[in-house]
């Protein structure tokens, strides 16, 4: 097989498959590709556009949908508590802790994840990345190498248009001795299609040069790749339509109309309309002074249904009359508008209280921090999970393409392999400020009550209370123990006081 190549064949030979190994199962669609039966590119073109149709609609709804303001101001909010740029550290670094091997190799794993970095970037275009990922549902990218010298690794990636782009499984199917169709062999790649001279083009792609990033969640036949926009589309939609309704009622119930019903006596029909017309026209027309020539001329008003009206009223009526309809009543009622805005917050998994921009944000003790806030950033987190795909699925094929590991030791790599985000500096450390000062608290109240010795131990104290690590308690022995030696000694073998 070659890994880097734009082209995969798997040679089967002459080899006979072993008895049990067979399958009439088509593999699992967990990564919203399509299943075709063999035959080749050929045989699925014929479907092409039936194929693709509504992934491209569906993506297209998801970018119009983050273009409203509700949506695009709820999804900053998720991209900026997700990827933070600060300047004096890395948007996202690699944790290698974890992994059992020699600090040579971590350290040429995290030089590797650097460059892999500069050149998506990442410190610089981190949350457009990710905002892409978000709203798209997936993010691709084009691997490149040099043709002459893969062991240099990755020499360009290139993003690629997810509207563009497919992935495919075809299975080749065959019988058994029984008649029974079983799966033969299941090839994965990729099709890109681009608009050439001669109309639509298919590319077939290998799909070790393709990096994906999806969102983890398909439709019901998951073949089609779904955004985390999409159940905010619904009441993003019913609040624009909500939206334009009040708008209009508010500008045909707003204002005040007057209503005139004009004596037409005994006049038949057709001259008590004429009659009515000249009317309207006495009092529709009125001279307008011109400041730009000093002329004075005729300026006729056009009658709407938002200004006035007029009736004829026969004899017998009241004569004349001029009235007044009133206005729209309730027009600063928002509260349906309110909701479905808070509909479409609460779609995105959002607090509804990030609503009100004119609200403070109190973080202070932790029992003050709403359980919105608590599963907003459970949420965040899931999304970095999600997004790291990108992350392994970049760095596994640079270490694999230089040399320094192989492919079957990837898996083992991999459990063991962590990509930490940068937080929100300033409330990561009042985070942490008042983490500490809960757990100094605790550990004033359980030394002032003597419970260290008869009901706990030191051990359990530093583990539980302070919440140290076995390594972190190693290296603070030996800290203090370091500091003891150097702390000077008065005459009575204590501590100097004057130190």
């Amino acid at each position: 097989m070659e890994l880097f190549g734009y082209k995969i064949e798997k040679q089967l030979g002459s080899a006979v498959i072993e008895k049990g190994t067979n399958s009439f199962v088509p593999p699992d669609l967990n990564d919203g590709s399509t299943v075709i039966n063999g035959g080749g590119i050929n045989a699925f073109s014929t479907n092409f556009d039936i194929s693709f149709k509504n992934q491209k609609d569906l993506i297209g709804q998801y970018r119009n949908t983050a273009q409203n303001p509700e949506a695009e101001l709820a999804i900053d909010d998720v991209v900026n508590e997700a990827v933070v740029l600060d300047p004096y550290k890395d948007a996202v670094q690699i944790h290698l802790e974890k992994l059992d091997v020699s600090e040579n190799i971590k350290t040429t794993i995290a030089e590797e994840f650097a460059t892999i970095c500069k050149k998506l970037e990442f410190n610089n275009a981190g949350p457009d990345i990710f905002k892409r990922w978000y709203v798209d549902g997936a993010i691709h990218y084009h691997i490149i190498f040099d043709n002459e010298n893969v062991k240099k690794g990755i020499k360009e990636l290139r993003y690629i248009d997810a509207l563009d782009i497919k992935k495919v499984k075809e299975v080749t199917k065959d019988k058994d001795k029984n008649g029974i169709e079983i799966i033969k062999d299941v090839e994965e790649y990729w099709l890109y299609t681009t608009t050439g001279v001669g109309g639509l083009q298919t590319l077939k792609v290998a799909d070790e040069t393709i990096a994906v990033a999806d969102s983890g969640l398909f439709d019901s036949d998951k073949e089609v790749t779904l955004s985390y926009l999409h159940k905010a589309m619904k009441p993003i939609n019913q609040l624009r339509m909500l939206e334009d309704a009040m708008v209009i009622y508010r500008i045909t119930r707003a204002p005040e109309r007057r209503v005139f019903y004009i004596d037409v006596g005994n006049l038949p029909k057709t001259k008590a309309e004429q009659y009515l017309r000249n009317i309207m026209n006495k009092f529709k027309n009125k001279m307008v002074y011109d400041a730009s020539s000093g002329k004075v001329k005729d300026g006729k008003d056009t009658m709407s249904m938002m200004e006035d009206f007029w009736l004829p009223r026969k004899e017998g009526g009241r004569g004349t009359e001029v009235t007044t309809l009133p206005g729209g009543q309730n027009l600063g009622d928002m509260e349906d508008v309110m909701y479905f805005q808070k509909k479409v917050y609460q779609s995105l998994h959002v607090p509804p209280s990030r609503m009100e921009q004119e609200q403070t944000w109190g973080f202070s003790r932790g029992g003050e921090i709403s359980r919105d806030e608590i599963k907003f950033t459970k949420f965040v987190t899931k999304l970095r999970k999600r997004f790291s795909d990108l992350f392994y699925t970049l760095l596994r094929t640079q270490l694999i393409a230089k040399g320094i590991i192989s492919n079957g030791e990837w898996n083992s790599y991999k459990e063991n392999i962590d990509f930490i985000f940068a937080d929100d500096g300033y409330f990561s450390e009042i985070k942490k400020l008042e983490m500490m000062n809960t757990r100094l608290e605790m550990l004033d109240t359980i030394t002032n009550g003597e419970m260290i010795g008869r009901y706990y131990s030191i051990e359990w104290v530093r583990k539980n209370i302070l919440m140290q690590t076995d390594e972190e308690i190693s290296a603070m022995d030996k800290l203090m123990a370091k500091e003891k030696e150097n702390t000077p000694t008065d005459d009575d073998g204590d501590a100097d006081d004057t130190y």
